[in-house]
Formats: C-alpha cells, sequence, structure tokens
C-alpha cells in the first residue's frame, strides 16, 4: 500500500523509474537527468522537456525528490535547477529495484521450465 508522501510499496512508471536511478548517486539538474538516462539506456528511454519537467513536478509532489543546491563551480549556470532523492524515494527506488529483480527471476524461470517442456 502507498500513502499520500509516496511510500516504498508505490510502483514507478518506467521513465520516473531510470529519473530516479540517475539520481541515486546524487544531485543533477533536469537536462543532465535527460541525458544520463537517454545513455544509459541507449536512446530506449527518451524524455522530451515537456515529460522530463512534468516527471520531475509530479515526483516532488510525491515527495520522492526534493529540490537541491546547486555545486556551483565554473560550469555551473544558475539558471540550472537541481533535484535529488528524498529518503522515501531512495526507499521507493529500492522497493521498485527489488520488484523488477523479482519479476525477471520469474520470467527468467518460466522461460527455462519452458524449455524443458519443448
Amino acid at each position: 500500500m502507498t500513502d499520500e508522501r509516496g511510500g516504498p510499496d508505490e510502483v514507478l512508471d518506467e521513465k520516473s523509474f531510470h529519473m530516479m536511478v540517475a539520481l541515486a548517486p546524487g544531485p543533477m539538474h533536469g537536462y543532465a537527468i535527460r541525458q544520463e538516462v537517454e545513455k544509459r539506456t541507449e536512446g530506449a528511454v527518451r524524455l522530451w522537456p515537456a515529460t522530463l519537467y512534468g516527471l520531475l513536478s509530479e515526483l516532488a509532489e510525491r515527495h520522492l525528490i526534493e529540490p537541491a543546491e546547486s555545486p556551483g563551480g565554473p560550469d555551473d549556470d544558475p539558471r540550472r535547477r537541481y533535484y535529488a532523492l528524498t529518503a522515501v524515494g531512495r526507499r521507493a527506488l529500492v522497493a521498485e529495484a527489488t520488484r523488477l529483480e523479482g519479476l525477471a527471476r520469474l520470467a527468467r524461470l518460466k522461460l527455462s521450465l519452458g524449455e524443458a517442456g519443448s
């Protein structure tokens, strides 16, 4: 079950999951999240700006991510908004990764049983 604050039992859609995985190591700005997701998925998951910023807003409303401090530095643009996982978001990400691992295990088991029955 979930609560209104986005508890760890909450199922994440594919794009939200990938965005949260990108944020797992630390804060990032929106465009960097987009680049990371597209690189990691070899372009299979594309985050167009409307989708990206809509999901960032939704994840923040669900208390899974929150605004973060800019790291500063010579390459930083002050207009960028940074985001980080919340503690609730980190638990939700762990729970979703565990759920997906279980589904993958089940699929491999069923496939191996199907091969044995062929």
